[in-house]
């Protein structure tokens, strides 16, 4: 088995400057810790330089570099990296485990073959590095026949570092003890033996290592032989993808919190881009200052990976309802889903994009409310106005683009909501049955929204409309399709329970 490393060094600094890329060309500390207390974890390269090192108490750091910015080290930061460099592996590699802050390993055996180089599995390495710095952590690869060897050779410059099949022993050999990273007190006992690089500890004979040293230094003599006592064990991608950060200061207003909150957007949607997915429901969770959490969740009508579209629906969920206290901090997840395809036709009429679909229906659904958009469809009943929504699914277009429909005398109903309430004269037969004769506005919709006045010059109905008789809610109607002197055509009806007249269409 061939097992590739990919070790981001400083991880708790890298993983802020992926959140804060302008500060890459600043002197950044990252600080571990309250007040005058707290220590410096790593340093920026400039920093370095000016002689800050890890330990240096906060007076200290100030007092070396006046102009020292800080940031203490951010759980959510370091988490979001940590899955951006796992999805990174999975990239490569189906078979990948988290080694914890900054280290990733993945099994390759058999995907050097996808690089056509002379050395495959260094063209791979190269590709890893590449897609880490993509999404900003500057990473150290090394590949070998084990996760100890090939974590040793990622913390080898330059980068990245191969170690030939069956030579992991001998790799390892001249390389000082310390990168096995022992334990302290078995370090001083080596130490006070002469002991000082791996391979003169791996040519001691291992049961007198064992009975001297105990469990602990029969396992460091095994790893300086080059064998790996932990098999690669690959982890189970998480259900959601997040992004977010603590803030240096809560913030009290809108504005400021959208700015922050459309960068980590944009690392979340790049991540559901990279694995072909879309973000279904977005869950956001603010953390407030004193203390509380406020808890919230968005669901999108179809999976989408809009910075735009996530960032609206986000600032009108706060507009609506404001978290009531300073945001100290935020956290992004993204349930994601796969979006919806497309298939094009070379005959047939163009579909709208999916991605544009989904935005679109997004910012319908934030403005309206998800009660109120969707497709509408036909209830059982006989009632016209009778309608129910369903959630939007939109049919695929035709193989074939319809032809026209071809017809003379064609009229479509224009159909009025609410029904406009009218005034109706009626006139008896000779066998009693009531025809409209004149239409006249109702009192008080003359300044309506629709006037409709005028003798009627042709009146065809009625047709009848019963329902509801069995659930105590009876509806009986007659409707009549009448034509106007000097108007148009409409179509009326009568409520034969309460015998009033309304307009419930128009012929245009």
């Amino acid at each position: 088995m061939r097992v590739a490393c990919l070790a981001v060094p400083l991880f708790p600094l890298a993983a802020r400057l992926r959140s804060e890329p302008e500060l890459l060309a600043e002197a950044v500390a990252v600080v571990a810790g309250n007040g005058p207390t707290a220590r410096v974890v790593v340093a920026s390269r400039r920093a370095r330089q000016r002689g800050l090192r890890p330990g240096a108490t906060l007076p200290q750091a100030r007092a070396l570099l006046p102009h020292l910015l800080t940031r203490p080290r951010d759980p959510e930061c370091e988490r979001a990296a940590q899955e951006a460099l796992l999805e990174v592996a999975e990239r490569f590699s189906p078979r990948v485990e988290d080694g914890g802050e900054g280290e990733v390993y993945l099994e390759v055996s058999g995907c050097e073959h996808h690089f056509r180089d002379e050395h495959p599995e260094a063209a791979l390495a190269r590709a890893l590095l590449a897609a880490a710095q993509r999404e900003g952590l500057p990473a150290r690869a090394g590949v070998a026949g084990s996760k100890l060897a090939a974590r040793v050779a990622a913390g080898l410059t330059p980068s990245p570092r191969i170690v030939p099949p069956g030579e992991e022993a001998l790799f390892l050999a001249p390389l000082p003890l310390s990168r096995l990273t022992p334990e302290l007190e078995l370090a001083e006992t080596l130490h006070r033996w002469g002991i000082g690089s791996i391979g003169e500890l791996a040519r001691l004979p291992a049961a007198e290592v064992a009975s001297r040293l105990g469990e602990a230094g029969q396992q460091l003599h095994a790893r300086a032989r080059g064998l790996d006592p932990q098999p690669l064990v690959a982890r189970v991608p998480p259900p959601d993808f997040r992004e977010g950060m603590s803030l240096e200061w809560p913030l009290t207003s809108l504005e400021p919190f959208l700015f922050l909150a459309r960068t980590s957007l944009g690392r979340l949607c790049r991540r559901l881009d990279g694995q072909g997915l879309g973000c279904a429901r977005l869950e956001v969770s603010l953390r407030l200052e004193p203390d509380g959490f406020c808890e919230r969740s968005i669901t999108l009508p179809a999976p989408s990976r809009d910075v735009k579209t996530l960032l609206t629906l986000v600032r009108l969920d706060l507009e609506r309802d404001p978290p009531g206290a300073p945001v100290g901090g935020f956290t992004f997840a993204a349930r994601p889903d796969r979006p919806r395809g497309s298939q094009l036709t070379l005959f047939g009429p163009r579909e709208v994009p999916p991605d544009r679909l989904a935005t679109t229906l997004a910012r319908l659904f934030a403005l309206l409310g998800p009660e109120r958009a969707g497709t509408p469809a036909v209830p059982d009943g006989h009632r016209p106005e009778r309608f129910a929504l369903v959630e939007f699914a939109p049919p695929p277009p035709p193989r074939e683009r319809p032809a026209p429909a071809a017809g003379r005398g064609l009229l479509q109903v224009r159909v009025l909501r609410p029904p406009v309430p009218l005034e109706v004269l009626v006139e008896a037969g000779r066998d009693g049955a009531e025809t409209p004769v004149e239409v006249r506005p109702a009192p008080g919709e003359e300044a309506g929204r629709l006037a409709i006045d005028g003798r009627v010059r042709v009146a065809s109905g009625p047709w009848e409309l019963e329902e509801g008789w069995w659930r105590g809610e009876p509806v009986a109607r007659e409707y009549w399709d009448v034509e106007l002197e000097g108007s148009g055509i409409y179509r009326i009806y009568r409520d034969r329970e309460r015998g009033d007249w309304f307009a419930d269409g128009v012929y245009d």
